[in-house]
């Protein structure tokens, strides 16, 4: 008997997976209910679709309506000025592109300008159009870097927008409490009931606060808690200490010494050598005293030339006294062992993969013992004087990375300078920075016009091939020696026809931080200038374009600082 494929009815049921069968199997295999094989039966197939579709939907029953979220919080700041309102619609219009090395043309980059307006807006004490919000949390979840100063200038009404939509929950993770109010600061009963109650971010926002208002109260209440918290939640509410740090937090952070976790112990540690005059501090003096001396080398001893006069013999015996005087040196014995004291004292045992043990413990004793050890401990000389001493067996980079790490973490300037050394020095390292990272940290210590002059006077004699981490750590905008050091390096290296995308990163850096004042010094470099023999191919154009970029870039700048300016 032969079979033949004809095509069958469906069951006549009219029910939705039937339908969905139909439709997966084709109506050349299997027609719709009542159609027979031919061209209708697809139609009759959406048709049956379509009615169907319309009985589920008729025969749902009615869902509990969900309770109505409450209204948004008032956002009592003053609105953005009108033309201010529509350069932020403009900016966050503006989509990342193409920029960096090699950007062409003369059109400013908006979506670098965006931190800057929303840190300006934010100091000025504006609130965002609330119809902005949600373009402003677009931009937050598309750019980390971007979230701090969107979220401070987006308000408590960015917050409450992000609790309804998904796709914008890292501005409650970002936020400390979620944006959840806190209690007032001298409400103590609230304040005890979140602390005992609150969500780790709450109970996080609320330490945070009452440490900037009372440190010694946000001590106390960690104090009450702080054996039965996680180790990690101890490491975080521990951190929390850096501001107002103080000699009252010593002995909770003596305590702290004994934590049963490793990296509580490490950050007691490094906050107690922050601190000059605690018990750590003088106790890593002593160790790190033990490894460092004063060696004052023997003279040699003149000799008589045959033939001299008494007179040309005491000459020369003075002469050669004084060139043969003793040359003071550092020396360094490195400690042995690490023992418990130390150990318990935050000096980690186990070296890095390619560190010596030995060169690791000296490091750390070194980096956590107050810098005013030194004075004292080699001939009272100052800071300069003492990094300019030598030290004997290869020693020098050891001890001055850690007095680098020191003067960093106690915030002294004048060891800071003493390592950074003149900005002029033939060597760019300086006497004691051992890496440019080292020199930007050590020049964070320093006042806003201290680092802009060193900085400058840095680019005058090494030029800006090693200058952009330096130019990052400078205040924005630019103080004008800094920021003529900068054109004038760059209209050097103009002239001189160098590769000019090797300086795209300092532009960059230029059309971000320049102060717009400078605007009108550019003009004479917006020309195409003549090209060396020995000059990149187009160098001149792209120069011309940078420039001209720059000069608009900064321009804008004055016009949104303006903008923002008007009531």
């Amino acid at each position: 008997m032969t079979r033949t494929s004809a095509p069958v009815d469906a069951p006549a049921t009219g029910d939705w997976e039937g339908l969905v069968t139909t439709a997966l199997l084709g109506t050349n295999r299997r027609t719709p209910p009542g159609t027979g094989p031919g061209p209708e039966a697809p139609v009759a197939l959406l048709d049956a679709a379509a009615v169907e579709t319309v009985r589920r939907r008729a025969g749902l029953r009615p869902a509990r309506a969900a309770e109505r979220p409450q209204p948004a919080p008032e956002d009592p700041r003053p609105p953005l000025p009108q033309a201010a309102a529509r350069r932020l619609a403009i900016l966050l219009a503006d989509r990342p592109g193409a920029s960096g090395g090699g950007r062409r043309g003369t059109t400013p980059d908006l979506t670098e300008l965006l931190p800057q307006w929303l840190a300006a807006a934010s100091a000025h004490g504006f609130a965002p159009p609330p119809q902005l919000l949600p373009a402003l949390l677009d931009a937050a979840r598309g750019r980390t870097d971007l979230r701090p100063a969107a979220l401070e200038f987006a308000g408590p009404r960015a917050l409450w927008l992000a609790r309804l939509n998904p796709d914008w929950r890292f501005a409650l993770r970002s936020t400390p409490g979620g944006g959840a109010a806190l209690p007032h600061l001298e409400d103590d009963d609230s304040i005890r009931q979140l602390w005992q109650e609150g969500l780790f971010a709450e109970r996080v926002a609320l330490l945070s606060a009452l440490r900037s208002r009372d440190p010694a109260a946000a001590r106390e209440l960690l104090a009450t808690t702080w054996s039965t918290e996680r180790a990690e939640d101890r490491l975080m509410f521990l951190d929390s200490l850096r501001t107002g740090l103080g000699p009252d937090d010593e002995p909770f952070l003596e305590q702290a010494l004994a934590d049963r976790s490793r990296n509580v112990r490490a950050t007691a540690a490094e906050l107690l050598s922050a601190l000059p005059g605690s018990a750590l501090a003088a106790r890593m003096a002593v160790r790190a005293e033990a490894c460092v001396a004063i060696d004052h080398m023997q003279p040699t001893q003149p000799t008589q030339a045959a033939g001299a006069t008494p007179a040309s013999i005491g000459t020369g015996v003075t002469q050669a006294t004084e060139s043969t005087m003793a040359t003071p040196t550092i020396t360094v014995e490195a400690p042995h062992e690490c023992d418990p004291g130390m150990e318990r004292d935050g000096v980690v045992a186990k070296a890095p993969a390619g560190r010596g043990e030995r060169s690791w413990w000296f490091g750390q004793l070194v980096e956590a013992a107050p810098l005013g050890t030194w004075s004292r401990r080699l001939g009272g000389r100052t800071p300069r004087e003492i990094v300019a001493l030598p030290v004997t067996d290869d020693w020098q980079g050891e001890l001055h990375a850690a007095w680098c790490r020191a003067a960093v973490r106690q915030r002294d300037a004048e060891w800071s300078r003493a390592l950074l050394g003149e900005p002029s020095a033939p060597e760019a390292g300086g006497p004691g920075a051992v890496s440019l990272a080292e020199r930007a940290k050590l020049l964070g210590t320093l006042g806003a016009a201290d680092r802009a002059e060193w900085v400058a006077g840095f680019i005058a004699t090494h030029g800006l091939s090693e200058a952009f981490q330096l130019l990052g750590v400078c205040a924005v905008p630019w103080a004008p020696p800094l920021g003529r050091a900068v054109v004038d390096a760059l209209n050097i290296a103009r002239d001189a026809g160098s590769y000019p995308w090797s300086f795209s990163g300092v532009m960059g850096l230029a059309e971000r931080c320049l102060d717009p004042s400078e605007a009108g010094r550019l003009d004479a470099l917006l020309a195409v200038p003549d090209e060396p023999e020995n000059a990149s191919p187009g160098a001149g154009g792209y120069w011309a374009e940078a420039f001209q970029r720059l000069v608009t870039t900064l321009r804008l700048r004055a016009a949104m600082t303006e903008e923002l300016n008007t009531s």
